[in-house]
């Protein structure tokens, strides 16, 4: 195969040949700009449209990652990175301009807490998902407060949500070009894990981006968990700046003074990851509003982009700390998560109230016996992405399923990543069955490769028929979506296990735990 050169709306392109997990040849198209590089004036305002080129532009070499300590998937504390990211990779199977028929795309959305990640092949490559006949696009976007500062005075254009509005921009940019790499703008799918798979809720809750994709899969993330809504930190960053009187006009003008390392070195002092600091946020009504008011109220009024939904989450999510924090911190950070801190300072009741001594006892018996890990994975993901698929399933006439990862093989990334020999499913395992990452690819015929081709297929056979299980698949499975009554979900573990009413005793107290409090009281 030769070098692919590929037109787009902004100009030419040229790619290079990759080979799949089978040796198969596909095209690939990296470091593709869809916005303006966000540096300058530009610095924290909403995403600009790209200049037209002349020539061909190379396209055979990755971009660089947003400033950040890349802990999660590096786990590492060094900070390397730019502030021109707002780059793309593109793999497709297709001949380039050949046929009419045009085949799915899928946009994966990386995770990160808002404040780390990128879309480099070294952890998401694409040769396990290019064994199936589907257009891939992996994005990247601002991430802590340039993705996020948002200022009250409308003059100044920083409203918020840069960094969700990049991703608007990115399916923009795929509408318009996508066609010319074989993919079908009228079947686009966005899938991402963590702050990616939230991402992808908060996308299917934006009426800013209705219209843009046809499907959504939610891995390991969602609005309602606790980390994934952010606050208006302003106050507290002028305070980090050591600039608490200046004006907000005053204070964009300083930061757009500061080398980007310094700006870096401020965002530090007021991160705090499970308060979900950088997380998108309601901003005030503008033109380009991504959301204004709270995801919650979008969910619940079922007013929203209704797509078909396929979401879940991993066994014990927050294994994940174990593998990223040192032993002291670790224990910190255990401890603090007792049932009252839960719900005191998370959901915000009263110690002195009745309701609290009740929720607390049953906390506590809940989870006595169970792994220490299990109430910090329940709080912060579980609990919330069982929820969102029981709403969505309430709200829209659209197929929402449900599935669990207990699936413990050579193939869950972060546990071999980060050398952890406890029982569960870690945050950040998912990612192993669908992208080449740092690990060993499987070897033909064993029971890792097989794994990943039935998560390829279900993930393909969903983007491509908006149903991961269709009538004729040969993975020997149905998986049903959640009923209003009922809910259905899949068990992926060596086997494919259908099932009812996931961690069914936990979701009775959490029920209650939910309805105590004024903004998730409808939520299960």
């Amino acid at each position: 195969m030769v070098e692919p050169i590929v037109d787009t709306v902004e100009g030419k392109l040229r790619g290079c040949v990759r080979k799949n997990l089978d040796g198969e040849d596909f095209y690939s198209f990296l470091g593709v700009r869809y916005a303006k590089a966000p540096i300058g004036d530009l610095r924290f305002k909403d995403p600009q449209p790209l200049d037209a080129w002349t020539g061909i532009k190379d396209a055979t070499n990755e971009g660089v990652q947003f400033y950040q300590i890349d802990s999660i998937t590096t786990m590492t504390k060094v900070v390397s990175g730019t502030e021109d990211g707002l780059h793309m990779n593109i793999f497709t199977r297709k001949p380039i301009l050949q046929g009419p028929e045009l085949n799915p795309v899928m946009v994966w959305i990386h995770g990160g807490g808002f404040r780390e990640g990128r879309n480099n092949t070294d952890i998401y490559g694409p040769e396990f998902l290019m064994l199936e006949d589907i257009v891939l696009v992996s994005i990247n976007y601002r991430l802590g407060i340039l993705g996020s500062l948002k200022l009250d005075d409308p003059s100044l254009e920083v409203f918020g949500n840069a960094g969700m509005k990049d991703q608007i921009a990115a399916l923009k940019w795929i509408q318009r070009n996508i066609r010319n790499f074989g993919g079908d703008p009228n079947n686009v799918t966005i899938f991402g894990e963590s702050a990616g798979g939230a991402s992808v809720q908060y996308l299917v809750l934006s009426p800013a981006a209705k219209g843009l994709f046809h499907k959504a899969i939610m891995q390991s993330g969602v609005v309602i968990n606790t980390w994934a809504y952010g606050y208006q930190y302003l106050k507290d960053l002028m305070v980090a700046a050591g600039k608490e009187n200046l004006s907000e006009k005053e204070l964009l003008n300083y930061l757009r003074s500061l080398s980007l390392d310094e700006v870096y070195r401020i965002q530090e002092k007021i991160n705090s990851p499970f308060k979900g600091t950088f997380s998108p946020k309601a901003e005030n009504p503008n033109p380009t509003a991504f959301i204004t008011k709270h995801p919650f109220e979008y969910l619940i009024s079922g007013q929203y982009n209704k797509v078909p939904i396929l979401m879940g989450y991993c066994s014990n999510e927050l294994l994940l700390l174990k593998a990223l924090l040192p032993e002291d911190e670790l224990t910190v950070t255990i401890d603090q998560f007792t049932p009252k801190h839960v719900l005191t300072q998370i959901l915000n009741i009263q110690e002195d109230s009745e309701v609290f001594k009740k929720l607390d006892e049953k906390l506590k018996s809940a989870y006595k016996k169970l792994d220490q890990f299990q109430l910090i994975s329940d709080v912060n993901f579980i609990m919330g992405i069982i929820g969102c698929a029981i709403n969505h399933a309430k709200t829209s006439d659209k197929a929402v399923y449900l599935y669990r990862l207990s699936l413990d093989s050579e193939r869950n990334y972060l546990k071999r990543a980060g050398n952890l020999k406890d029982p569960g499913v870690s945050h950040l395992d998912d990612i192993g069955y669908l992208f080449k990452t740092t690990l060993p690819l499987p070897d033909k015929g064993s029971p890792e490769d097989g794994y990943v081709r039935r998560f390829v297929k279900l993930w393909t056979n969903f983007a491509r028929h908006g149903n991961p299980t269709p009538e004729d698949n040969d993975l020997g499975v149905i998986w049903k979506p959640v009923e209003k009554n009922v809910t259905n979900f899949l068990d992926i573990d060596k086997k494919l296990i259908p099932g009812t009413d996931p961690e069914s005793d936990r979701i009775k107290i959490w029920k209650e735990v939910y309805q105590a409090e004024s903004t998730t009281a409808k939520f299960l």
